[in-house]
């Protein structure tokens, strides 16, 4: 009755559900075993499980709580619910749900641990503002810090903060 001339009903529904399907994030789901290299610019899920090298260095990376990941991260940004075994570099931060677990170094701009989570890493947590270069160019100690309850300490006494 009041249809567009050209356009059929079944291809109006067809055209949303791809455009869905075009902005919906990247995921591996449950069940699913990646071993080998993923790279993009998005934001990406796993609740299965990858062995290898994550490159987003546009996006989040959003490990799911059954999700076990072994492999050398760049992102954005990593959210870990399940465990992840291997280096990982985040350019704003990183942040460990209390389901989560970590094991390998970080560097990162920004970290939270929640209570309950579990970390075996040491930390870099890079000082200053944030950088507009892309991670490619990046080397890796630039603007990173490592830092220990002593050498906080001894920074705290000698300025008198």
């Amino acid at each position: 009755m009041w249809r567009k001339e050209g356009i059929k009903s079944g291809e109006q529904h067809a055209g949303a559900a791809t455009q869905d399907f075009l902005n919906a994030p990247a995921g591996v789901s449950q069940g699913i075993r990646i071993k080998g290299e993923i790279t993009g610019q998005g934001d990406f899920f796993v609740h299965g499980e990858i062995e290898g090298k994550i490159s987003l260095s546009g996006g989040t990376l959003t490990v799911g709580p059954h999700s076990r990941v072994h492999a050398e991260i760049e992102a954005r940004a990593v959210e870990i619910h399940g465990e992840v075994i291997g280096a990982l570099k985040a350019c704003e931060r990183v942040h460990i749900w209390s389901t989560g677990k970590l094991t390998g170094d970080i560097e990162t701009r920004g970290i939270v641990i929640e209570d309950g989570a579990v970390l075996h890493s040491r930390v870099a947590v890079a000082q200053g503002a944030p950088q507009q270069a892309s991670m490619d160019t990046a080397t890796p100690a630039q603007g990173m810090e490592p830092t220990s309850l002593s050498e906080s300490w001894q920074r705290a006494k000698t300025t008198g903060v």
